[in-house]
């Protein structure tokens, strides 16, 4: 720093201030001051500069790299912990590193709380480290004690697709389940509901899937082998639709000529012109800004009680859906 001071001419205590982001420097010595720093090639020392801070200010994600919906929230969090002064720090889970591992390294980095997206995690874990630091789960399998939970009425937005469908004319339509996946128990349950509220219980079918490509392929081959398809799939989430929907397309059945799909996240695979899928939105942005306001309440405001946070699913109708075949 004393040799940006020197060649701007400004004391190295403003310098300091200038790298902090506090007033002090006029905008054109900032300007100056960064520009020199490049020049000389320095870069404050984050590590350093974490030391010697009572607080991190640091927000741990504990996330996977398999969902699309998920890489959204992750993207969405920078900015909400920016509005309230906090900065990410990112731990991914990977078939080497398993979720304790994750979290044990977003603690050594002095992560004030802890936010999971979408993991299958273990209850007693992430119990065990809300005793630690402030944990918030974002779709989680099941609930933890001690943990705030950010989510999707899962269940509310299949039923708005059952809705859509019916609306179209619909009556033969089947569910691709998540498996044990978060939210899919949820969504079976509201597929279920939607239907025999339709009066369509003798219709109802549900095949096992997950969130993939390759369950939502699968379920189309169970699908094509039965002896009448039905004229509706409504799949686990995007990526099991985007499976569906290129096995039916190479097996000559056309989307939604033949057979209407809708998935569910609204991820950028859903929004993709060549996709074009009908999908149940939850939208990233209000998940992210959510999840960030429940850690910070805990954090500066003192909040003690879990909280269980709810949001309304949309769905956003695109290419995939239209009204049934003709008999």
């Amino acid at each position: 720093m004393s040799d940006v001071a020197a060649r701007v001419g400004v004391s190295q205590a403003l310098v300091s201030l200038v790298f902090r982001g506090q007033p002090g420097a006029s905008p054109r010595t900032r300007e100056r001051v960064f520009k020199a720093a490049e020049e000389l090639g320095y870069r404050p020392d984050t590590a350093a500069r974490l030391l010697r801070r009572t607080r991190s200010r640091q927000l741990g994600v504990l996330f996977t790299m398999r969902q699309p919906h998920d890489v959204d929230i992750v993207e969405a969090l920078y900015p909400a912990a920016e509005r309230r002064g906090y900065d990410i720090v990112l731990s991914a889970m990977a078939a080497t590193r398993d979720e304790r591992q994750a979290a044990e390294a977003l603690l050594g980095l002095r992560s004030e709380a802890v936010i999971v997206i979408g993991t299958e995690s273990d209850p007693r874990h992430l119990t065990a480290v809300a005793g630690r630091t402030p944990v918030v789960e974002i779709n989680p399998r099941t609930r933890a004690a001690g943990v705030d939970v950010v989510r999707t009425a899962d269940g509310k937005g299949v039923r708005q697709a059952v809705d859509h469908l019916t609306r179209l004319g619909h009556r033969a339509i089947a569910h691709v389940d998540g498996g044990t996946m978060p939210g899919a128990r949820e969504r079976r349950n509201g597929y279920r509901t939607a239907m025999r509220r339709h009066g369509l219980a003798a219709h109802i079918q549900v095949h096992p899937g997950d969130y993939t490509e390759e369950s939502g392929a699968r379920a189309a081959r169970d699908l094509l082998a039965d002896d009448e398809l039905p004229t509706a799939v409504i799949a686990g989430n995007d990526r099991c639709a985007h499976g569906l929907l290129t096995a039916f397309l190479r097996a000559g059945v056309r989307v939604p000529e033949d057979v209407s799909i809708v998935g569910y996240d609204d991820s950028q695979l859903a929004r993709l012109s060549f996709i074009d899928l009908t999908s149940v939105r939850q939208n990233a942005d209000e998940v992210a800004e959510l999840a960030v306001q429940a850690a910070v309440e805990r954090l500066d405001g003192g909040r003690t009680a879990d909280r269980d946070i709810v949001l309304e699913p949309a769905l956003v109708v695109r290419g995939s859906t239209g009204p049934p075949r003709a008999s």
